[in-house]
């Protein structure tokens, strides 16, 4: 669209089905690489994009004419079939249903590339449950703790 201006930084996080620890070091690279390659296939920029063993954060530019869930299904549907196509583990893989979406503004941007990229030191400090819990209670977004993981909040490993 002519004459369409914006600015859209979105943080996206989502988990591997039942927080299961499947995304191992000696692959992680090559799903990030095919996550990258998706995001930018379908237009948008990638910022960042990094996580541990049992989930992801990606750091997005977007267009406003991307619609973030039609995104995240992409993401997640082709990088599931890379994973279970290539066989890099010895069962089937899949993400856990839904993901958390965080807009940023543009004074902000440095931080959350920052935060993104250092996943791997973040989680030796916090789990993944309260670094989850965390960002939605920081950004004011309503929840239902019965939803949030497949098993429950209350159950191990939050």
């Amino acid at each position: 669209m002519a004459n369409t201006y914006s600015q859209i930084h979105i943080q996206v996080v989502f988990a591997v089905k039942y927080r299961q620890a499947c995304i191992l070091p000696h692959f992680e690279g090559q799903v990030f690489k095919i996550i990258t390659g998706i995001i930018q296939q379908k237009g948008q920029k990638l910022l960042a994009i990094n996580g541990v063993e049992d989930h992801i954060h990606i750091f997005i530019g977007m267009k406003p004419t991307c619609n973030l869930s039609d995104l995240v299904r992409e993401v997640k549907k082709y990088s599931t079939n890379y994973i279970n196509e290539t066989n890099l583990l010895p069962h089937k893989f899949q993400w856990q249903e839904g993901f958390g979406a965080f807009s940023y503004s543009n004074s902000h941007v440095e931080r959350v590339i920052k935060y993104v990229l250092n996943q791997k030191d973040h989680h030796a400090r916090q789990s993944f449950g309260e670094e989850y819990v965390g960002m939605l209670e920081q950004n004011a977004v309503e929840y239902d703790e019965k939803y949030l993981f497949d098993g429950g909040i209350g159950s191990s490993n939050v």
